[in-house]
């Protein structure tokens, strides 16, 4: 079992994406070829296969938790390229691992203010034993009382991969 609860694109803002993305462009979707396949899909958190139907969307992973906590990010509402199924797909279903935690792959593991303010971050290289690579990342994260929530990411290209957040006191 994870240490911590990891958190894809939530349905009501995928509901949204597959109509229109957060740059403001409605979603076109298209069949996923070869070239899509092991691609992460941020809405179920597992690599593309081929023949399904998807849509690269604009995504503003900060900006809908930001407003919901009456929180302002500034600059850091930022949005980026995600891939996501064109339809509902049944949403995430947590395992044993960490998503796209190949080992030797590079991360960042951006953490958050209550602000939605960058509080930190650091560069992991997922190590042979992934879960516990990740949980000391996130371990350090949330060892700051200020930190709320942390973003992991490609390092390569800067995408959003799934989000984590502070955990409760019922789960601690």
């Amino acid at each position: 079992m994870l240490k911590y609860t990891v958190l894809p694109v939530d349905a009501a803002a995928l509901g949204q994406l597959r109509v229109t993305d957060d740059a403001g462009q409605p979603c076109a979707p298209y069949i996923a070829t070869g070239d899509d396949a092991g691609s992460p899909l941020r809405c179920c958190l597992r690599p593309i296969t081929p023949g399904e139907r998807i849509a690269l969307v604009s995504y503003a992973p900060l900006r809908r938790w930001a407003a919901s906590k009456g929180a302002d990010p500034g600059a850091y509402d930022e949005q980026g390229p995600v891939f996501i199924h064109a339809d509902d797909c049944g949403g995430f279903t947590p395992g044993e691992d960490y998503p796209f935690a190949r080992p030797g792959a590079l991360r960042t593991v951006r953490r958050y203010s209550t602000r939605g303010r960058i509080a930190g971050g650091r560069l992991l290289e997922i190590p042979a034993d992934a879960t516990a690579g990740f949980d000391a990342a996130f371990d350090e994260a949330f060892a700051d009382p200020g930190v709320v929530l942390a973003h992991v990411r490609a390092v390569e290209y800067g995408c959003f991969h799934f989000e984590v957040r502070r955990p409760s006191a019922e789960e601690s």
